[in-house]
């Protein structure tokens, strides 16, 4: 029990590392763009899309192959070296001459952050069934705490010097590393390893070898549409409040800080407790209807007070996510996490790249002085549709398991 609890301890802090890394970057990245380049705000924008762009796009590519080797390998090694890299990835940022040292730094930061792919597998590994969707509601709790603390270390620290913050990240990282060396043991039994599959190393062949597996497809593609809704808060938050409400960096920085927060309750408390209480499948259904309806009204939210309030049901309707999750990996074989897992985080890396060419896009549209409508909204209300999307695959998904299966 013990080993237990220090492992999700420790995977908890992976990701939250992680997650803190990513939210130490959006504060400061434009300023260390500008210094690097010598460009405007303007030029540093088409920088910054593309640095996003090259740290998904590595994500995407490496996420089978981390879940594919440690399938093979175990889950320990590949998170140790994966920690390591980011480390060193967090230092090249630190020491960058030029910007094209960012743009190695991110390649790196996309490979080594692929390592939510064998942190989830760990995570499948020490959990019974009953317990993968609390210990995957865990992983929300971290982004949601990642992106309190993150963007916080980045603009405090940031302000005394612009590389500092990369220098505090990289410390957290390698102590990290030095913890799960020391104290944290291997998930994967040996009888549950299998050769790894070079084949399925490539993104999307992963997915095509789950075929077998009955509407496990249906539910994964239920995740990909609601995590692409997701993104549309990350693509056009900070410009929606200053376009509806004339919000200042500091009151973006306050709701983000509060969305971070009801997350992280959410998805590390609530989770566990309502799937003991009520099942899956009514979880996932009751989560999918609040996540719906929250994000369509944040598009009505005509004073801030509103768009906070709105904020409760979207965050309760995180309780679908990890349960999905759960669900999906109970109906595969322990032999075989890591190819899914790996083709999970794969997809949720295309979410991020889809989701600035979607949203972004559609909040220029209805906010543009040109245009016939005005609806700075828009975006929501869309994101809306694909969760509403999501829930009637979800629903179809599990017409197709039975009530065990998906309880158990």
């Amino acid at each position: 029990m013990k080993s237990k609890k220090t492992a999700l301890l420790f995977i908890f802090i992976t990701i939250l590392v992680d997650v803190i890394g990513i939210g130490i970057i959006i504060p400061i990245i434009p300023d260390l763009i500008m210094e690097l380049t010598g460009e405007g705000t303007a030029q540093a924008v088409i920088y910054g899309m593309w640095l996003t762009t090259a740290f998904a796009g590595m994500q995407f590519l490496f996420s089978p192959v981390l879940g594919e080797i440690s399938d093979q390998y175990g889950r320990r090694p590949i998170l140790l070296i994966a920690l390591l890299g980011l480390s060193v990835d967090y230092l090249i940022h630190a020491w960058a001459p030029s910007i094209a040292w960012l743009f190695l730094g991110r390649f790196l930061a996309g490979i080594t952050g692929a390592s939510f792919t064998v942190a989830s597998a760990y995570i499948a590994d020490i959990s019974t069934k009953e317990e993968k969707a609390k210990n995957f509601g865990l992983i929300g709790a971290a982004f949601g705490l990642g992106f309190i603390i993150g963007p916080g270390v980045g603009g405090f620290f940031g302000e005394i010097d612009i590389r500092l913050p990369f220098y505090i990240a990289a410390g957290l990282t390698f102590a990290n590393f030095l913890f799960g060396w020391l104290f944290v043991p291997e998930s994967l039994q040996k009888e549950n390893r299998r050769p790894a599959q070079w084949l399925k190393m490539i993104p999307g062949v992963s997915l095509v070898s789950l075929k077998h597996y009955k509407g496990v497809l249906t539910l994964i593609f239920a995740f990909f549409l609601a995590n692409l809704a997701g993104q549309a808060l990350p693509a056009t938050w900070s410009y929606y409040g200053i376009e509806r409400y004339d919000w200042s960096p500091k009151e973006i920085g306050v709701s983000l800080m509060v969305v971070g927060l009801l997350v992280a309750l959410v998805q590390g408390v609530l989770v566990g407790v309502l799937v003991k209480k009520f099942g899956r499948k009514r979880v996932i259904v009751v989560g999918f209807v609040l996540w719906t309806f929250g994000m369509f009204l944040f598009s009505l939210a005509t004073e801030p007070w509103m768009l906070y309030a709105f904020l409760i049901p979207y965050a309760l309707g995180g309780i679908a996510g990890p349960t999905v999750q759960g669900v999906i990996s109970n109906q595969v074989s322990e032999k075989e996490q890591g190819n899914l897992q790996g083709a999970i985080t794969g997809l949720l890396s295309v979410t991020s790249i889809l989701g600035q060419l979607i949203f972004s896009p559609v909040f220029y549209y209805f906010i543009r002085p040109e245009g016939a409508v005005y609806f700075p909204g828009a975006p929501y209300t869309l994101a809306a549709l694909f969760l509403f999307t999501a829930l009637v695959f979800a629903l179809l998904a599990m017409k197709g398991l039975s009530l065990e299966d998906a309880e158990d």
